[in-house]
């Protein structure tokens, strides 16, 4: 029994050394910034030990600002891009023919680079001196005023921003659910169809039930990918993110280390488990939340 225990604990070691070095090193050393007040890079010291980098951070405009702007931001886009790929996915669930085209045609956005999409969606919704750009043009055919949707109002870069997390977010998700729907087992359906049960309690009492493990997943995952979002914010504004006043908590991280405000790692570890426990409560709330309302 021994051996056996040794065996298998040298089968996990590479695994284990991994994790330690590339996650568990990272996230201490990074607890261990965080309360290192006025913490200098170059020559390895500080000040002291305290709560001041937390107190900075907190207290920083263009931290509540990225703060702000990731909970619209996911507030916004899990909901309706898990919604939004459900009602399609049992859209594809229902057609026969051509159902391998028309899946891999939603799925093609999510293969494309996020910075080639960003820099498409930046050129609809732009206006220039030389162009009203496309979408604003559609915005004139209805009799509207246009909008400069990158650098104009708040609610029309939010407006941009969530349409552009959406549009990158659904292939995925589409493939998921439409996977989870061809898995459901068809004698449910046939006993309900022979007790002639009407479609949409079908939809609630037989599919939702089913595939409530991989929408489960997809919230969790869509959860944590929105308030990691960055790159997407890049492409679509720039990279001065601060002026645009649509920073994310993520990229407030990244400015603290190597932006223009560059060089604070104190600072970016103190944003960084912030987000962290942010993240980390979701996540246990959305588990309880599971325990009623899904169904293994």
């Amino acid at each position: 029994m021994k051996n056996s225990n040794l065996k298998g604990w040298l089968y996990l070691l590479p695994a284990i050394l991994f994790l330690g070095f590339f996650m568990v090193y990272p996230l201490v050393d990074v607890l261990i910034y965080s309360f290192e007040e006025g913490y200098n890079f170059a020559s390895q010291t500080s000040f002291g030990v305290g709560l001041y980098n937390y107190s900075y951070v907190l207290h920083d405009g263009y931290f509540m600002q990225a703060v702000k702007n990731t909970f619209i931001l996911v507030v916004i886009t899990v909901p309706l891009s898990t919604g939004i790929a459900l009602l399609i996915s049992l859209g594809l669930n229902a057609i026969k023919p051509l159902r391998n085209l028309f899946q891999t045609v939603y799925f093609l956005p999510y293969v494309t680079n996020t910075l080639a999409v960003g820099l498409v969606f930046m050129i609809l919704f732009k206006k220039t001196a030389y162009s009203e750009g496309l979408i604003n043009l559609l915005i004139g055919w209805f009799g509207g005023e246009s909008i400069d949707f990158i650098d104009g109002p708040y609610w029309a870069k939010m407006f941009v921003m969530c349409f552009y997390t959406i549009w990158v977010v659904m292939p995925f998700k589409i493939l998921i659910l439409t996977s989870a729907l061809a898995s459901v087992n068809q004698d449910y359906y046939r006993a309900a169809k022979v007790d002639a049960t009407p479609k949409w309690r079908i939809f609630t009492k037989i599919t939702l039930p089913m595939i409530s493990p991989m929408v489960f997943y997809l919230v969790i995952t869509g959860f944590i990918g929105a308030f990691k979002a960055y790159s997407d914010e890049v492409a679509l504004f720039g990279t001065d993110l601060n002026a645009a006043g649509m920073n994310t908590i993520v990229g407030y991280v990244y400015d603290m280390l190597y932006g223009n405000s560059g060089g604070y790692p104190s600072y970016a570890s103190a944003a960084a488990l912030i987000l962290f426990v942010i993240v980390l409560t979701i996540t246990c709330v959305n588990l309880l939340v599971s325990k009623k309302h899904v169904h293994y």
